[in-house]
């Protein structure tokens, strides 16, 4: 195999029939499991009422949820290496179905658990132990996703075809908003405290086993075959692999994680809450904007992965990410006192630019050498997260305890970092002999 070209060479195959069904059931399956993940965020404040005691302070019952979920990020490691491990010796299909049914029962359960008034300070360890479980299943999700649709599509579409899975992963994003805007404007607050914030999760336990079913008709990707034919297997435990001869490709990975786990925390999972706190935007009209921000950032996702594969790493990370930098400046000084369809454009400009994170896995799954490159993504992809996915809704919110802007300061600070990585050489060439596949 040879390492992708980034300039011009001979035409690549346009994608065929296979190549669409590929990533149309593997983004619609990453739609639902990621659904299942972030639905927690949505209802932070109302889980915040009911799991904690009610004599405690608002804003240390917020934290502990957001600390919570941090815990669903700090056990994405474990999951992500088992399983990486797996998918690198047993073939990536089968990691990609077990990882959506890894996901389905916690969130169900979640749906199902008695609150601090019914068990005390049992409910609380419960749900952390859900969000534990949650998290070792997505930490398998996200790589392996990744890097079953880099293996499948033909050279010079790499970029497009990972651009349309992760706009599918972000649409559960977006769909987890829709359900947070159903059920505000279906119920009253009584309702929502009562009874009716169950139903996201009972239902996202629903959607975990669609996926489940629907990855049955996925094939397994060309370039494990070849590597399963030419007996070209890992034979001791890939991650030892890993650490030993790939250190620089783990730098770079958990570098870019950052940028991608800052924007995707701080702009789409944590703003909604923060206008409804700290502006005193309405929580109908903060989703209703939210919701628009993550359709651009679906949307941007599919761009920048198009531009990725005309214009290369270094001009696609200044355009995208320099652009998520600038705007992300510009949305948080204009929120004081801000009509609504103002937030939305400004919310649909700032997710629009969110989709240059699609450059994390873009440039990360070459970066690594098919033998261990499940192992290789997702030790250092999901080590990152755990760090900086994790800890920054708490960072931020003690940060904003002194700066209203310190959500922009952070934001922009790591899209630089991103725009310093994409121009090192292993961004730009890939790795010789890791393209995703030939032809």
């Amino acid at each position: 195999m040879t390492a992708i070209p980034m300039h011009p060479g001979p035409a690549p195959r346009p994608l065929n029939r296979e190549d669409y069904k590929t990533l149309g059931l593997s983004a619609l399956g990453g739609t639902l499991e990621f659904y299942d993940f972030v639905i927690f965020v949505f209802f932070t404040v109302t889980i915040s009422h009911l799991f904690f005691p009610p004599g405690m302070p608002e804003w240390m019952s917020q934290l502990q949820t957001l600390g919570i979920f941090a815990a669903g990020y700090l056990a994405r490691p474990v999951g992500g290496i088992v399983i990486a491990h797996f998918g690198d010796r047993l073939g990536r299909k089968k990691m990609f179905a077990l990882s959506v049914f890894l996901m389905s029962l916690p969130t169900f359960v979640i749906g199902i658990l008695p609150t601090y008034a019914s068990i005390g300070i049992a409910a609380p360890l419960l749900l952390l132990l859900m969000r534990m479980l949650q998290g070792a299943a997505i930490g398998g999700e996200m790589p392996g996703a990744w890097v079953f649709v880099a293996e499948h599509v033909p050279r010079g579409r790499y970029g497009f075809g990972i651009g349309v899975l992760t706009a599918g992963i972000t649409g559960g994003i977006l769909l987890g908003s829709f359900m947070a805007i159903f059920i505000n404007r279906a119920y009253s607050p009584e309702e929502v405290s009562d009874f009716a914030w169950r139903i996201p999760f009972l239902l996202g336990g629903v959607f975990g086993f669609i996926s489940v079913y629907l990855r049955r008709f996925l094939d397994e990707t060309p370039v494990f075959r070849e590597l399963r034919e030419q007996r070209q297997i890992a034979d001791e435990l890939p991650v030892r692999t890993v650490l030993r001869e790939h250190r620089t490709a783990c730098l770079m990975t958990a570098g870019l994680t950052w940028t991608l786990s800052t924007t995707v925390v701080v702009l789409i999972l944590m703003t909604p809450t923060l206008l409804q706190k700290i502006h005193g935007i309405a929580a109908s009209s903060a989703l209703e904007a939210n919701s628009v921000g993550t359709f651009a950032l679906s949307v941007g996702c599919v761009l920048f992965g198009w531009l990725f594969d005309r214009i290369g790493a270094r001009a696609t990370a200044w355009i995208g990410l320099g652009g998520l930098a600038v705007a992300a400046g510009w949305f948080y000084t204009g929120l004081p006192g801000i009509g609504r369809e103002a937030l939305m454009l400004r919310y649909a400009v700032i997710g629009l630019f969110c989709g240059a994170i699609v450059l994390t896995p873009i440039l990360a799954v070459r970066a690594f050498p098919p033998a261990i490159r499940f192992s290789g993504l997702s030790f250092s992809y999901n080590l990152a997260y755990a760090l900086f996915g994790g800890l920054t809704p708490v960072l931020t919110q003690l940060w904003l305890q002194r700066d209203v802007l310190a959500p922009a300061y952070y934001v922009a600070a790591t899209a630089l970092l991103g725009i310093l990585l994409a121009a090192h050489p292993l961004a730009v060439h890939g790795r010789r002999g890791a393209a995703a596949r030939p032809g």
